[in-house]
């Protein structure tokens, strides 16, 4: 199924099951899961690390490549659920509050086109 197609809420579920069928809900602890995830987030990095802005927007570009950062992507989007799931955060609801609080905090009129507040002046 497409992300079109899936909910979130299908998501977790995935998630959920495949935790409880093992009984690894006694080593889900929010301090581990959220280990983990940083764990795997390095794993993606390590796919860009040492090659250029330009480089690593044609992986995309490369199937076998490709294959591997979704692997890996997966894994953290998996621990992501994981904890939400643990801790029962509405991850929609509290990433729609977070993008408020950004829109917020870099208003597009000055932060468009740019990154940081030292290069919005």
């Amino acid at each position: 199924m497409s992300d079109e197609k899936t909910t979130l809420g299908e998501l977790r579920t995935i998630v959920r099951q495949f935790v409880e069928a093992r009984d690894w809900q006694q080593f889900h602890s929010p301090k581990n899961l959220s280990m983990a995830l940083a764990i795997e987030a390095a794993e993606l990095m390590e796919h860009f690390q040492w090659i250029s802005t330009d480089a690593s927007r044609r992986i995309g570009q490369q199937p076998e490549k490709l294959t591997q950062v979704g692997e890996e992507l997966a894994d953290v989007v998996c621990y992501a659920l994981a904890i939400a799931n643990e801790l029962g955060i509405d991850v929609s609801q509290t990433l729609r509050d977070k993008m408020k609080k950004n829109e917020a905090k870099y208003p597009a009129a000055e932060y468009r086109g740019r990154y940081g507040p030292e290069d919005a002046g």
